[in-house]
């Protein structure tokens, strides 16, 4: 079974992209070190870099930047619409499609990469071998695949639900935002499913409030392995962080990259 991404503007797109860059300048899940991997990767792969899943341009902004020619591909719009209004590098195409089924006739990446968990929003593994098929397609010779996910805990992984709750505070266009959140979880597909309430305020009082709705697959270290593996990657490295530190118990993310 493939995804579904003819609502995902609708039910994830609008509100996110909204407030996706004031949300998360601030946010403790990123520190730039991402940022600061993935541009080195593009050095060492010598362009030109595909970003799938490229959002509103935090990391690809800042490759662009260093003169690499750049395409980033979205599945939302609204995500492109406000990356789109920001950059201002000729070096930087935009292309609205989704990540498992994308066409670039012709065009090889030194590299292609995914960041902030962008590959998590491929819930099956039809829908995963599509894209990882994909990406080897557009690859240069010698060029490398990074993404990075979550590590799970399996104690949280065996929650169900998780109760609406304060997930960041946040400034947005002169009014103070508070992003509520919860979460259910599908522990037989590997499925947890978010939900988003942003509550905007001026001066005190309420005035209005938003939503945003997404799922997420979550894998193990080893289905990752098994999964490039079948798709065809014959190198592969898989971090506990974005320093290349190794996969520990208390690991943040897996940081994958692939050749």
């Amino acid at each position: 079974m493939t995804t579904d991404t003819s609502t995902l503007d609708a039910d994830y797109g609008q509100a996110t992209a909204r407030f996706y860059d004031a949300a998360y300048a601030r946010s403790p899940q990123l520190d730039g070190g991402d940022i600061a991997f993935y541009r080195a990767l593009a050095r060492e792969g010598g362009g030109p870099v595909l970003e799938l899943g490229c959002g509103t341009g935090r990391v690809l902004l800042e490759i662009a930047g260093e003169g690499f020619p750049c395409t980033g591909l979205d599945a939302s719009q609204h995500m492109l619409a406000r990356l789109r209004a920001k950059s201002r590098y000729p070096n930087l195409r935009l292309v609205h499609a989704p990540m498992q089924r994308f066409e670039l006739p012709g065009e090889r990446f030194g590299l292609v990469f995914s960041a902030f968990r962008a590959f998590q929003h491929l819930y099956t593994v039809e829908d995963q071998l599509a894209c990882l098929a994909c990406v080897r397609r557009h690859l240069a010779p010698g060029g490398r695949f990074a993404f990075d996910v979550f590590a799970p805990r399996l104690a949280r992984m065996a929650q169900l639900e998780e109760p609406e709750s304060v997930d960041l505070r946040f400034a947005h266009e002169g009014e103070d935002v508070v992003r509520f959140a919860s979460v259910t979880r599908n522990p037989t597909l590997q499925l947890l499913t978010v939900r988003f309430r942003y509550e905007r305020s001026r001066a005190g009082s309420v005035v209005a409030n938003e939503h945003a709705r997404f799922q997420m697959r979550w894998f193990w270290r080893y289905e990752l392995e098994h999964l490039l593996a079948r798709a065809g990657f014959r190198e592969v490295e898989i971090y506990g962080d974005f320093d290349r530190s190794p996969v520990s118990a208390d690991t943040p993310a897996f940081v994958v990259v692939a050749a």
